[in-house]
């Protein structure tokens, strides 16, 4: 594991003023896409963060850390870089995830176990890590990236849908786990959001420009969501004003989950 230091001060409590003010925040995946929208939210109120990810070039934090969430010693010794770096650990998002495409005929054993290794099991030694520090803050929140796949039924996303359904099970039985230890525990749902990810699969698709339209489509409010609004919604949860915010999914998916509108014209 490589890490590259920012210009983060160095104790919880030292950062700049804001919502987020003297905060220390974890954010797996956070080089790009929606993790970097989060990074960027957080840090514009005042967090100090710090980026677990696999590949950190680019990234914009005040610490960036090389590091693979399906290998538990790598996760450890990370945690406790930031943990000694910026004295604590107030914060966590973990939005690291792979997707994956198809029924339940389409993909082998082996990518069944890959991706619910990176989606679930990586929530799992991230979190686990970083709970001593949770314990000793005073506005411990762990944000946890979910999906509208684990609350609607989506063609050709089985595998996809499984971890995510896990990822909603486990927030919540997280958030009744510790809850007297006063750390909150969420999960934010976005829709089809333009990321990077989604931008391989349309560029995949035989006709790009259709595929594109029948995601924008599905949504009732007509087009994908984008990352600044999935990062909102996790500054929202983590935000230590929203004491009473836990063990809850907020959807940002322009109401494809409980909206039924009719077509239109």
């Amino acid at each position: 594991m490589s890490g590259e230091a920012g210009t983060g001060q160095a104790g919880t409590g030292q950062a700049g003023t804001g919502q987020f003010g003297g905060l220390v925040a974890v954010v797996t995946g956070g080089a790009s896409g929606i993790g970097a929208a989060i990074t960027a939210r957080l840090r514009a109120g005042g967090a100090r963060v710090a980026v677990l990810d696999r590949a950190v070039e680019g990234a914009e934090a005040d610490l960036a850390l090389s590091a693979d969430i399906t290998d538990d010693e790598a996760v450890r010794a990370a945690i406790a870089r930031v943990v000694d770096e910026l004295g604590g650990i107030d914060i966590v998002v973990n939005n690291a995830g792979i997707g994956a495409q198809g029924t339940i005929e389409d993909n082998p054993d082996v990518e069944w176990t890959r991706v619910l290794d990176v989606n679930v099991l990586g929530l799992v030694r991230v979190s686990r890590a970083a709970l001593p520090a949770l314990r000793r803050s005073a506005h411990a929140a762990i944000v946890n990236t979910c999906s509208i796949a684990a609350t609607a039924g989506l063609p050709q996303r089985a595998l996809y849908s499984a971890s995510k359904g896990a990822v909603l099970a486990l927030t919540r039985a997280m958030a009744a786990d510790h809850l007297a230890e006063g750390i909150r525990v969420n999960a934010v749902n976005p829709g089809t959001a333009d990321t990077p990810w989604v931008g391989r699969l349309l560029d995949s698709a035989p006709d790009p420009a259709a595929e594109r339209a029948a995601l924008e489509a599905r949504q009732p409010h007509g087009r994908l969501v984008s990352a600044a609004e999935v990062a909102e919604a996790v500054a929202y949860l983590a935000d230590p004003r929203n004491g009473s915010t836990t063990g809850t999914s907020i959807a940002v998916d322009g109401g494809m989950h409980e909206l039924r509108l009719r077509p239109r014209n």
